[in-house]
């Protein structure tokens, strides 16, 4: 039985009691009752304070509800006992057959389960990497790469329709410096003091030329937008294969230079406008933001004519609200934090609810060491540390469960050598090695000619059975919280707990017969919690985007 389930049950007894007479619910019987599971489980398998919460809109004290309730919830199928503690607390135990149960829903449902309809409906535009196409992706966009899609995994599971964006800062000065230093390398020159230095720029020079060996001979100019624009298209594609090898992809690429070119600025600017909140000061056109709590005003137009960046934000939002997104999530960097007040004011005045529309989580910064050494980056000095260079020392799995499993707005610090670790201790390695022992353990069952068969639920009436079915069940909880709380970590902490609990299972509880003896149903009883405990974790694990291995 699932606490879904359970909680069905307390309603119809709610609906039941009311019916009858015996309940008066001004409001109605409500839409959700809230069932948990309780920390000492001495007090039953499930929990709520339904009552409690009733009993002053019923007219009647909270222990009297609980009594009224328990009398009628002892009757409902797969209830063994409730007993009521404290001021009405209802305390449920169910019978070793209805929990047993889950095993089968768990298997049937196998890659759905967990997945629910919490956000069915809702529309989700998640930006979660920012990059100039001047070089390499580096450290500071790897925490976001496996956090941000592991949202977006987190998300879609709850029943959002979900659009992973990537924004291009393909737009300014910095393409010109990067076209400059492409074409300073080519010809041997000296790169300018502000350009990028990388030593990867020298690798973009010598595919451009041998791709267009007259280059160098056409006026400056030219080939300055030449070496630019090929060096663009190489480095966009060179960020997309990194990220298509951690397990990252994206389905927008969206073109910050697009929003001037398809007049989506301009447009953007009729919209605010008839929101009635742009003014022109100083020649200048402003957006009134400090009305919606911004610190000041913004300058979408300077008195030259020129836009500024906040204009190109302005058109960026606008141009996601007319997609169709209800929600924009932008996932940023510690360092943008001031970007939250001038973002929820743009939401504002674009006539949107800030509290709704957008949201715009902060990530801390991530610190890789190896060999006690603090691993660095400079895009521009040539000393960076690549997004490529950090999956080659940890490796995909390892990094991205690593990076998923803290919440995003903590600082975080990894050790290559603590995180790529082939011992119990390394949560990664725990979790995937429960499941490389459960698949272990079904390719005996295979190999000794052990078919599961009809499943028998009342024989799982071990603690330790009932323990690990207690966990199963709470996978689809687990998922809609992580979701609505946009903590993907939870996955993971939830997954490492489950582990533990399925490592204790197998050593209480023999899942495969000794030598010679005869499988038993209550072999074949294990065989399936086995099954359901490797579909729940390998759905875990594939919302943070690590591999579920059968052998290690």
């Amino acid at each position: 039985m699932t606490p879904e389930q359970l909680s069905a049950a307390v309603r119809d007894v709610l609906t039941a009691a009311v019916d009858a007479g015996d309940l008066a619910l001004p409001d109605g019987v409500p839409a959700q009752v809230s069932v948990e599971r309780p920390r000492n489980r001495d007090h039953g398998d499930y929990a709520t304070n339904v009552a409690l919460q009733l009993a002053k809109k019923a007219g009647t004290n909270p222990r009297a509800l609980a009594e009224l309730l328990a009398a009628r919830l002892r009757q409902a199928g797969g209830v063994e006992a409730v007993d009521i503690a404290g001021p009405g607390f209802l305390n449920i135990t169910v019978s070793a057959a209805a929990q047993g149960e889950l095993a089968r829903v768990v298997v049937e449902a196998g890659e759905s389960y967990g997945r629910g309809e919490a956000l069915a409906g809702t529309t989700m535009n998640v930006e979660f990497i920012s990059a100039n196409p001047t070089g390499p992706l580096h450290l500071g966009h790897v925490r976001w790469a496996a956090v941000g899609d592991a949202l977006a995994r987190v998300l879609e599971a709850a029943g959002a329709a979900v659009t992973r964006e990537f924004y291009i800062n393909d737009r300014g000065a910095q393409m010109d410096k990067f076209g400059a230093s492409i074409m300073a390398r080519a010809h041997g020159e000296t790169v300018p003091e502000d350009g990028y230095h990388g030593e990867y720029v020298n690798d973009l020079a010598r595919v451009i030329v041998a791709a267009d060996p007259g280059l160098l001979e056409r006026p400056r100019d030219e080939q300055l937008v030449t070496f630019r624009e090929e060096g663009y298209r190489l480095q966009l594609a060179e960020q997309q294969r990194q990220l298509d090898e951690f397990r990252t992809h994206f389905d927008v690429w969206y073109s910050e230079r697009s929003l001037y070119e398809r007049g989506r600025v301009e447009h953007a600017l009729d919209v605010l406008r008839q929101q009635g909140h742009l003014f022109e000061a100083d020649g200048a056109l402003w957006m009134r933001t400090t009305g919606f709590g911004d610190d000041k005003d913004r300058v979408l137009r300077r008195g030259n004519g020129e836009f500024t960046y906040f204009a190109a934000d302005a058109a960026y939002y606008v141009d996601k609200r007319e997609r169709g997104f209800d929600v924009c999530v932008y996932l940023l960097g510690a360092d943008h934090h001031g970007y939250i007040g001038r973002l929820k004011a743009l939401a504002a005045c674009a006539g949107d609810d800030p509290e709704k529309n957008i949201e715009i989580p902060i990530g801390q910064l991530v610190k890789i060491v190896q060999d006690g050494q603090e691993l660095r980056l400079s895009k521009r000095a040539g000393t960076m540390l690549t997004l490529g260079q950090v999956v080659e020392a940890a490796g995909v799995d390892a990094l991205r469960y690593s990076l998923c499993r803290y919440p995003a707005d903590s600082p975080l610090t990894l050790d290559v050598a603590q995180i790529t670790k082939q011992t119990s201790d390394n949560p990664v390695f725990y979790v995937q090695y429960a499941h490389a022992r459960l698949a272990s353990i079904l390719r005996n069952a295979a190999e000794l000619g052990i078919d599961k068969g009809e499943l028998r639920p009342e024989l799982l009436d071990h603690e330790r059975e009932s323990l690990l079915l207690a966990a199963l069940a709470e996978f689809p909880r687990v998922v809609a919280t992580a979701a609505e709380l946009r903590e993907p970590h939870r996955v993971a902490r939830y997954l490492e707990e489950t582990a533990s609990t399925f490592h204790k299972f197998y050593d209480a509880c023999r899942v495969l017969p000794i030598g010679d003896d005869e499988a038993t149903d209550v072999h074949r009883a294990r065989i399936w919690l086995v099954e359901a405990t490797k579909v729940v974790v390998a759905n875990g694990l594939g919302l943070l985007g690590v591999d579920a291995p059968d052998r290690m």
